[in-house]
């Protein structure tokens, strides 16, 4: 029957619909961490290095990374930032709106440190994604701006601000082999 074929099309249309949104929600909560664990092990002199004499370091790709995840996440959950756990000897803001001058001064000598940090930052934002119901991402938590943030797209915010910071730390990288 006519009609049973284009009800198995639309079907098998769906099916791969969801599953590619399923894919691609996936995708999202991964990518920073695997950009992350691409990044090869770095000195602390090649990460403070100021590559095409760009204020923004691998140092700071990663610090700010770290930082506006950690924050985000903080302000979604309630709860502590990771920040207070680690000693690490960088400015405790998130990087926005800084000056050249003020990027240039974000250095660590503690590469391996603030790596850590940045990987469980976005591991702890990606386990908060995880345990979220769908209706959840819908919630409004931000009414500061129009239109209002949802959570959902503050989480996206922070995936892809995270993705092409480290993906920016990753090509800098590149430039030192």
């Amino acid at each position: 029957a006519p009609w049973l074929v284009t009800a198995v099309r639309w079907a098998g249309f769906a099916f791969l619909l969801c599953y590619g949104a399923l894919a691609a929600h996936r995708a999202l909560r991964q990518r920073p961490l695997d950009a992350l664990a691409a990044l090869p092990d770095l000195t602390n002199e090649t990460a403070n290095a100021h590559f095409g004499d760009h204020p923004n370091s691998i140092t700071w790709l990663l610090w700010h990374t770290g930082r506006m995840a950690d924050l985000q996440l903080a302000q979604l959950t309630g709860e502590e930032e990771l920040w207070q756990r680690y000693d690490l000897d960088l400015p405790d803001a998130m990087g926005y709106g800084q000056s050249a001058e003020e990027a240039r001064a974000v250095t660590t000598q503690d590469i391996g440190k603030l790596r850590s940090y940045t990987q469980e930052a976005l591991e702890q934002v990606k386990a908060y994604v995880t345990s979220l119901e769908d209706d959840n991402l819908d919630d409004v938590i931000d009414t500061s701006w129009t239109p209002h943030v949802t959570r959902g797209v503050r989480l996206v915010s922070i995936f892809d601000d995270a993705a092409q910071h480290l993906g920016a730390a990753n090509q800098q990288a590149k430039m030192t082999e």
